[in-house]
């Protein structure tokens, strides 16, 4: 009777925590759609043609934005209350990827927004560091550690971060900033769940 209970125990345990790990989303349930969560926004995200990724911002103390990323990484457009960005490549994005780990890259873009004419074309630099795993909640996933350094026609720097991606996602779960100094800092999503259907 003892083993019988016991075996109904580990049953019911291995039940339970195989319901959890259905919760978080993988490679194969991400192509239905996630939800990306923090303290004050909310980020669906859907695959869409192309190899873009559609990403609809909810903010709490903002109005809505919509993105499209290529591969979730790399933004092309935005659209929000206060105008509209491209980004358009003058090189072929699709060659970038899959990413591995020791990669480099830099493409040239033209920046179009509704407030001001282009002012020169800007260069995405890639630098993919390494690897590393990163938690929402309690789900698990592997990440690429992804340098990204944008510059003016001058030189000068407009961004740098470094963006821990999971390609399994094709979504972005966190950006470092001040990498390896006194000052870095790291700002990312906190909880996933599959997108309502």
């Amino acid at each position: 009777m003892k083993s019988l209970t016991t075996g109904m125990v580990l049953a019911m345990l291995a039940f339970a925590g195989g319901a959890q790990a259905a919760d978080c989303v993988d490679a194969k349930s991400a192509k239905a759609g996630f939800v990306l969560e923090k303290p004050g926004i909310s980020s669906e995200f859907r695959l869409a043609p192309g190899g873009m990724v559609a990403v609809a911002n909810k903010y709490q103390l903002d109005s809505p934005q919509t993105q499209y990323l290529y591969a979730g990484l790399i933004e092309v457009f935005r659209d929000s209350d206060t105008g509209r960005l491209s980004m358009i490549p003058l090189g072929d994005l699709r060659k970038l990827f899959p990413l591995k780990a020791g990669a480099k890259s830099k493409t040239e873009f033209v920046r179009l927004s509704s407030k001001k004419a282009p002012q020169g074309t800007e260069t995405l630099a890639l630098t993919v560091k390494g690897k590393d795993t990163y938690r929402l909640g309690d789900c698990k996933y592997n990440v690429l550690v992804v340098g990204e350094t944008i510059t003016g026609e001058s030189g000068n720097v407009i961004d740098t971060f470094t963006a821990l991606y999971s390609p399994d996602l094709q979504a972005v779960l966190a950006r470092r900033y001040d990498e390896g100094t006194s000052a870095q800092s790291e700002v990312g999503f906190e909880r996933i769940k599959p997108l309502a259907q």
